[in-house]
């Protein structure tokens, strides 16, 4: 086991608190189950914020599987969000836009958008944005969707942050 291994199960046995310092017990298997589940949980997420911070720095995800021990498939499965298309291709170039707060994020997504980037995700002050080869107007509103005219006009729905609906737009003009 790895130094930090031991750190992390000596860690998650002091939380366990023992009775008289001999046997574990009943209670105290369970909060030891308990404890573990939650380092568990915790590591995930470190390991998924690590994983989307070297994607957007433009680490492959043949790189990434290989410091795993997995294949780039395999990452892009565990890691990447199958359910869109826009992680399908390797060569995708995404970044993090922020931070940025409901005051400047418009115009923060303004200049993105005429560079050829739009949003694809958004979070606590930050938006994943992925680069195509046209400019994309952003548009964020109050509510479920967009309305009817605005589908009219070419908007579809980018993502939902509660309570905003952030929407896009193609242009169809090569980025500045």
């Amino acid at each position: 086991m790895s130094s930090v291994g031991d750190a992390v199960t000596l860690a998650i046995l002091d939380s366990v608190e023992v009775a008289g310092g001999g046997e574990i017990g009943h209670d105290g298997h369970l909060a030891l189950i308990r404890a573990s589940d939650e380092a568990e949980r915790e590591v995930r997420a470190i390991l998924r914020q690590a994983v989307e911070t070297a994607r957007s720095g433009g680490v492959s995800w043949s790189a990434i599987g290989a410091e795993l021990g997995m294949s780039r498939q395999a990452a892009q499965q565990r890691f990447g969000d199958t359910s869109r298309a826009d992680v399908a291709d390797d060569d995708t170039e995404y970044r993090w836009l922020g931070p940025v707060t409901a005051f400047d994020e418009m115009a923060e997504l303004e200049l993105a958008g005429r560079a050829g980037w739009h949003t694809v995700e958004a979070g606590m002050l930050r938006h994943r944005m992925v680069r195509t080869v046209t400019q994309w107007q952003h548009k964020r509103i109050v509510g479920r969707g967009p309305s009817r005219r605005d589908e009219d006009d070419g908007w579809i729905v980018a993502c939902r942050a509660f309570p905003w609906v952030y929407l896009i737009r193609d242009l169809g003009l090569a980025p500045e």
